[in-house]
């Protein structure tokens, strides 16, 4: 009895220790943050840590993620905070499909009129609202979102004078995706990418009874083509993964050269990938 109600205490004790930084986390999941430039034609138009990007064009725009299902005021407002409208958006994209990244994307569409496109191991998560994803799945977590178009992995997405080139980055979800783009600003050529990061949440198994099969290859098959790439500027789904507070603040101007950051891209890839290797190796000893 003793031992039953001792392992309780160190559950609850467990529980609240957990909780106190998830409490904060999603603070700043909902936190407003300015919206901003990140560079030529790309601007931040998220929370303070729920990464929502615009890209810009002659002929409307795409918008890559939404964050929480009432965000759609926040993210209207910094868009249009930019001189932007958000019925402008043509084209909705998203670098991951759980419900923090997703969970706006419904309400966007109707109000724009937009076409949801996805890659197709994302595609049946967005459109039955999170119930079929294998890691966080058998429930609806999001309001269902029907897809218009499959993309695939180097195909380049076109709206207007914006391109975008879709990497398949899977492993974080099924379809994961990141863009990589170009932009051409004072006579230079910058290598930008919107990168989904190869993160493993809490309980997700890699080889011992996996999440989904695959997702141990498909993970180092995300580090390897991230860490070939060649890359100046880059971005990710959540601003603490790119270090979006330490490289802007409130107020500051805008310069191209503000988010170039290609040895802090590449060593926060090598630092999930160690983070990868060590789940690995825990599971092998098992």
């Amino acid at each position: 009895m003793r031992s039953a109600i001792a392992r309780f205490v160190v559950a609850c004790c467990l529980a609240s220790v957990i909780a106190a930084p998830l409490d904060a986390q999603r603070e700043a999941w909902t936190e407003p943050f300015p919206g901003h430039r990140v560079i030529g034609n790309l601007y931040a138009v998220g929370t303070y840590d729920l990464a929502v990007f615009l890209v810009t064009s002659d002929e409307g725009h795409f918008l890559i993620n939404t964050g929480l299902e009432d965000s759609t005021p926040l993210i209207r407002a910094n868009i249009e905070s930019l001189g932007f409208r958000l019925e402008d958006v043509r084209v909705l994209l998203q670098m991951q499909a759980h419900w923090d990244h997703t969970a706006a994307l419904a309400e966007i569409k109707e109000i724009t009129g937009a076409e949801m496109w996805a890659t197709a191991g994302d595609a049946r998560v967005l459109e039955d609202g999170g119930f079929s994803d294998p890691h966080f799945g058998g429930r609806q977590s999001f309001a269902p979102v029907a897809v218009d178009r499959i993309i695939e992995d180097g195909e380049v997405l076109e709206l207007g004078d914006a391109r975008l080139t879709v990497l398949e980055s899977p492993g974080h979800t099924e379809g994961s995706s990141s863009y990589l783009m170009t932009v051409s600003e004072g006579g230079r050529d910058y290598g930008v990418i919107i990168a989904n990061m190869g993160t493993i949440n809490p309980g997700k198994r890699l080889i011992v009874e996996p999440t989904y099969p695959g997702v141990a290859e498909d993970f180092a098959e995300t580090f390897r083509r991230q860490k070939a790439l060649d890359i100046d500027v880059w971005v990710a789904a959540h601003g603490s993964q790119y270090s979006l507070h330490d490289k802007w603040e409130p107020g500051m101007p805008y310069d191209p050269d503000r988010f170039v950051d290609p040895d802090g891209f590449l060593a926060a890839v090598e630092r999930l990938e160690r983070l990868y290797q060590d789940q690995l190796a825990a599971e092998r000893q098992q």
